[in-house]
């Protein structure tokens, strides 16, 4: 049945799909689909997903209001998902071990996890990954939705991936080069690394501009001290994971280049304005949105002059009334992993990701604990249940992801295993020989 499916949505698209299911659905409210596996889902042609830049801001929260897209599609796959199957697709979640097992396929089986983080602990070598990968994929068939299959892989200290690929530098030694086009091809290799493994979402570029020499977190992850450059360079790279089919997650809004504390460790305090932030920290955000940013990170920063009591990955007036409403952005937003210090040490981390889907984010990271991401699907599917988390709100946000799921056409198809030969090691030294 899965394959039945699959050969339907690949060659017809969701509406086909739709229309077929509906023709043979028994649901009792008159034309809804029934729930499919997921396989992989045919998206609608990538010019009628709205693009998150250049929207203008409204008098209702953007949280609130779902975006237009194809309206109708969407709306009948929503009418064909559960409460539960909604909720899941609000977290994506991270997982123990390099082999597929019982608590990962329940994972996704009861939380319905709308994607999956892997970490390099995860890895092992190239076939037992990509090994992993199907299996996470394959696990996923009776969920409506494939996963986001996601991993932090930007290059220098940030790479997650087997030893088998050649080593990518940080981003500061590409920001040294000047020249975006190096950016933008750094991004493509990336693309293609992922691509190879079947990862579809990267948690990159880093946007922050490195303005705190003493920024114990930042540092050489950013393309440099200068926000024009900042701008040039990440977005170049932004663009070059998109055209490779990769979902860039541009990172860390409102801007975590300031800090002199690491969120993983400690909730970071920056004492700055809103003017202060628009003139430095937002100029690469700016351009990225200009530019049609898939998906922003939300950063576990206190800026008491904006909200002195949530830190920014909690806070309305930073994910709705600035981010979504001031700069206009309405694609996916999501947050840095709610596991880390600075939430778990300050914050219930169940409350917590329910006050940041409250405040307008889209996606919740949990990267670590199964028994931490079974918690936060509780809280939040209360919250659903009870009214707390409004019809309108939740839908909003399943809009966005799902519009992004087609954008990019995910797919829970397996992958080859790939060959040494299959890696682009030869282009990544091509292009390596470039920046001295």
């Amino acid at each position: 049945m899965k394959h039945g499916f699959a050969k339907i949505k690949t060659t017809f698209g969701i509406g086909a799909l739709i229309l077929i299911l509906c023709s043979c659905s028994n649901a009792s409210s008159p034309g809804a689909p029934s729930v499919s596996p997921s396989s992989p889902i045919s998206s609608p042609p990538v010019t009628s997903v709205p693009s998150p830049s250049g929207s203008s801001p409204s008098e209702t929260s953007s949280s609130e209001k779902p975006p237009s897209s194809d309206k109708d599609d969407i709306s009948r796959l929503l009418e064909s998902m559960t409460l539960e199957q909604k909720v899941g697709q609000l977290i994506i979640a991270g997982i123990d071990g390099t082999k597929f097992d019982e608590k990962m396929q329940q994972l996704i089986t009861n939380q319905q996890v709308g994607g999956v983080i892997l970490y390099k602990d995860n890895f092992s070598d190239l076939e037992g990954s990509v090994r992993l990968v199907n299996e996470l994929k394959q696990g996923n068939a009776d969920n409506p939705l494939p996963l986001f299959m996601s991993v932090d892989q930007e290059g220098g200290t940030v790479s997650r991936l087997p030893k088998d690929f050649a080593a990518l530098p940080n981003a500061m030694k590409v920001g040294k080069t000047g020249k975006p086009e190096l950016a933008e091809e750094m991004g493509g290799l990336l693309s293609k690394e992922l691509r190879i493994m079947g990862f579809n979402m990267d948690f990159a570029p880093v946007l922050d501009v490195n303005s705190n020499p003493k920024n114990p977190v930042i540092g050489s992850r950013s393309f440099g001290t200068d926000a024009k450059l900042v701008a040039d360079m990440g977005v170049a790279a932004m663009r070059g994971l998109q055209a490779g089919g990769t979902i860039a997650v541009v990172k860390h809004f409102p801007g975590h280049g300031d800090t002199s504390v690491d969120s993983h460790l400690e909730l970071p305090t920056v004492p700055k304005t809103v003017e202060q932030l628009e003139k430095l920290e937002w100029i690469p955000f700016r351009a990225a949105i200009d530019q049609g940013a898939d998906a922003v990170m939300i950063a576990h920063i206190l800026f008491p002059s904006i909200d002195p009591d949530s830190p920014s990955s909690l806070s309305k007036a930073v994910i709705t009334d600035l981010l979504r409403d001031r700069l206009g952005y309405d694609g996916v937003v999501i947050t840095d992993d709610m596991t880390m210090g600075a939430i778990a040490r300050n914050y219930g981390i169940e409350e917590a990701a329910l006050q940041s889907f409250l405040a307008g984010s889209d996606l919740i990271l949990v990267a670590h604990g199964y028994d931490t991401a079974s918690q936060v699907y509780d809280k939040l599917l209360k919250a659903a249940q009870s009214g707390v988390i409004s019809e309108a709100r939740l839908d909003a946000s399943l809009r966005r992801i799902i519009s992004l799921k087609h954008q990019y056409k995910l797919s829970d198809d397996s992958i080859p295993i790939p060959t040494a030969t299959a890696l682009p090691n030869e282009e990544i030294k091509q292009w390596l020989s470039q920046l001295q």
